[in-house]
């Protein structure tokens, strides 16, 4: 399986999305003290707040070396999710009848290759 990461490009573009959002933001507040609605302005406030955030992401999965994945699902011939910090050499002991995932603790059903929770190799 292929881990599920954002690309560059679409990356980018929520960034700059977030600016936008950000300056509607601003927008926001500046009209909300020009009528004279000051209580409205807050929500100016969480735009901003969540857009930073939002772009401050984006843009670091856009130019970084290693994105982040959206699931915990990788190959080993792809670049490694800079999240995932167990290596799977270390993990544990590999089962494959049953018993629980040595990775997350999952109750694992006899015959299956993958856990149905974290999917990684049993």
């Amino acid at each position: 399986m292929k881990s599920v990461k954002r690309g560059r490009g679409p990356s980018f573009m929520e960034g700059v999305m977030s600016v936008i959002m950000a300056l509607f933001g601003v927008g926001w507040m500046v009209f909300a003290f020009y009528i004279g609605a000051g209580a409205f302005a807050l929500f100016g406030l969480v735009f901003i707040a969540i857009a930073v955030a939002q772009a401050i992401y984006s843009f670091h999965n856009a130019s970084s070396k290693n994105r982040f994945s959206e699931f915990d699902i990788t190959d080993s011939g792809e670049e490694p999710d800079p999240l995932n910090k167990i290596s799977d050499e270390s993990a544990g002991p590999e089962q494959s009848d049953g018993g629980y995932c040595p990775y997350c603790g999952a109750k694992a059903e006899s015959g299956y290759s993958f856990c149905r929770r974290c999917g990684r190799k049993l």
